[in-house]
C-alpha cells in the first residue's frame, strides 16, 4: 500500500461517519495486540487549550531526553502532524504500512462479522502502533471529542489525566451544561493516575472532584493567583509560577500562560514520580514550543494573525490577548466557522474590535456557516459604519484584507482551525507574488 493508497482508504472510511463508544476500538486494538497496553500516557481532556497543552508538555519532555509520542486532533498544516515522535511527524511510507496493517485486522473482524471501526479509531489504532515501535517513553494523547467514550480512552491508566479549561461545546453530543459536559470529559480519569486541572466553574470542579474522589486519585489544580505574567507581547510572554520564576513561554496572552501552568503541574507530578526533569529542559521546552493556529504570526507589516477561535471561550481569549498587545491599533477581521459552532457568540464578542470584516466558507462546505450568513451576523454586532464583506473565497478573503490594510494595521483571521491552513498559503503566495 502507497501513502496515496492509504489515505484514499481513510478517506472511504470517514464517509461513514464517527460513532462514540469503545467497543469497536477494543477489538480492533486486540487484533493488533494491544500496542497501547505497552505505552505510559499523559491523557488531556478539555474544551480549549488541549493542543497548546500538549505542546508544552511534550516539547518539555523530548529536551529532558524522553522518547515523546504526540497524537493531535484535529491538525491544521498537514495530515501526518497528527501523529509525532519528538516533534516529527510520522513518515508517508510508515504511515501507509501500519495502515495496510490496521486494515488486515479490520478485514479479519468483518469476517467474523464484528463492527467496522469509525476513521478516527483506525487513526487512533495506528498511532498506538507506531508509538509502540518507537518505543515511545511517553505519548501526550489528546482526546478526540469528550472523553469517557472517545476512542482515545480505551488506553489503560494514564500516567496523568489532564483537564484544560471546559466550556460548552458540541452541545447535544458531550451534554447541554457545562456540568454535563465535564462528567463525559471526567470519563478519562482511571484509577491510579494523576489528576491536573486548569481554573475551572465551580460546577466543573465539581464533578473532576468527585471522580477523582472515586477512583481513589489526586487532584491537582493550578491556582490562577499564582500565575504572575512578567512580560508579554506578540511574540511571546514570560511568567512566574510557584518556584519558577521568569519562564519563557512563546505563545502569548492570559490563557497560554494558564496552559503553561497546567503543563508545569503535569511535570511536578511526573517529577514526584521519579522523573527527571531538569528546569533547564522545562525553559528549552517552553520557548521552542511552536503551534500553528494559536495567535500565530504570518507576517509583520501588517501583522496579520490566525487564531484557531472557534467557540465563545476561545474567542474571550482572543479579544483579551489582541486588547493587551494592540490597544488602539485598527484591526482587520476574517472570519469562518462551522456551522454547528455558536458562532453568534463569538460574533458578539469579536465584531466590536473591527475596523472592518471579510467572512468566508470552509473549505468542507457541508459543515461551514456560509460566508454570506455570517456577514450579516457580523453586521448585527459591529459598531456603525463598519464594512462587512462575503468573500468568494479564502484567498480574495486574504488578498482584500491586505490590500486594505496599512502598514501599522493588524490583521487577524480567525474561526475554525480547518481552514488556517488555506491562509497561511494564501499569505505566502500572495506575497511571492507581490500582491
Amino acid at each position: 500500500m502507497t501513502y496515496k493508497e492509504a489515505r484514499v482508504y481513510l478517506d472511504h472510511v470517514s464517509k461513514y461517519g464517527s460513532v462514540l463508544g469503545l467497543d469497536t476500538i477494543r477489538e480492533l486494538l486486540r487484533e493488533l495486540q494491544d500496542p497501547q497496553k505497552d505505552l505510559n500516557f499523559i491523557h488531556i481532556a478539555g474544551t480549549n487549550g488541549k493542543g497548546s497543552v500538549l505542546a508544552y508538555t511534550s516539547s518539555v519532555l523530548s529536551e529532558a531526553g524522553y522518547r515523546t509520542g504526540r497524537y493531535i486532533s484535529p491538525t491544521v498544516v498537514s495530515y501526518l502532524e497528527k501523529i509525532q515522535v519528538d516533534q516529527i511527524p510520522i513518515s508517508e511510507d510508515t504511515f501507509a504500512r501500519l495502515t495496510e496493517q490496521t486494515m488486515q485486522a479490520i478485514d479479519r473482524m468483518k469476517a467474523a462479522g464484528k463492527s467496522s471501526p469509525t476513521v478516527f479509531e483506525i487513526e487512533t489504532a495506528i498511532a498506538f502502533l507506531y508509538f509502540k515501535e518507537q518505543h515511545c517513553d511517553f505519548v501526550v494523547l489528546e482526546c478526540g471529542m469528550g472523553g469517557e467514550s472517545d476512542a482515545t480512552n480505551i488506553i489503560p491508566s494514564p500516567v496523568c489525566a489532564v483537564f484544560t479549561a471546559v466550556s460548552l461545546d458540541h452541545l447535544g453530543i458531550l451534554g447541554n451544561t457545562p456540568e454535563e459536559i465535564a462528567r463525559t470529559k471526567s470519563g478519562i480519569i482511571k484509577p491510579g493516575c494523576r489528576v491536573v486541572s486548569a481554573p475551572q466553574d465551580d460546577e466543573v470542579l465539581a464533578v473532576l472532584k468527585y471522580q477523582a474522589a472515586r477512583n481513589g486519585c489526586p487532584l491537582h489544580t493550578v491556582n490562577a493567583a499564582d500565575i504572575q505574567i512578567l512580560r508579554e507581547d506578540y511574540l511571546g510572554q514570560s511568567i512566574s509560577y510557584q518556584e519558577y520564576q521568569d519562564l519563557p513561554v512563546s505563545l502569548p496572552g492570559t490563557h497560554q500562560a494558564v496552559n503553561a501552568t497546567v503543563a508545569l503541574e503535569v511535570i511536578a507530578g511526573l517529577k514526584q514520580q521519579g522523573y527527571s526533569i531538569p528546569e533547564d529542559a522545562i525553559r528549552r521546552g517552553f520557548s521552542g514550543v511552536r503551534w500553528f493556529g494559536r495567535f500565530t504570526c504570518l507576517k509583520r507589516e501588517p501583522l496579520f494573525f490566525v487564531d484557531g477561535a472557534h467557540n465563545p471561550a476561545a474567542a474571550r481569549c482572543l479579544r483579551e490577548t489582541l486588547e493587551r498587545c494592540f490597544p488602539g491599533k485598527r484591526l482587520i477581521l476574517v472570519m469562518g466557522v462551522f456551522k454547528d459552532k455558536d458562532y453568534r457568540n463569538i460574533a458578539a464578542i469579536m465584531a466590536p474590535l473591527a475596523a472592518s470584516v471579510h467572512t468566508v466558507t470552509l473549505p468542507d462546505a457541508s459543515r461551514s456557516l456560509p460566508g454570506q450568513t455570517l456577514a450579516l451576523v457580523m453586521q448585527e454586532y459591529c459598531n456603525e459604519n463598519v464594512p462587512v464583506q462575503a468573500e468568494p473565497s479564502i484567498d480574495a478573503a486574504v488578498r482584500s484584507a491586505l490590500q486594505e490594510a496599512g502598514k501599522h494595521d493588524v490583521i487577524v483571521a480567525f474561526g475554525s482551525l480547518s481552514y488556517l491552513g488555506a491562509v497561511a498559503e494564501s499569505v505566502e503566495h500572495l506575497f511571492m507574488q507581490d500582491l
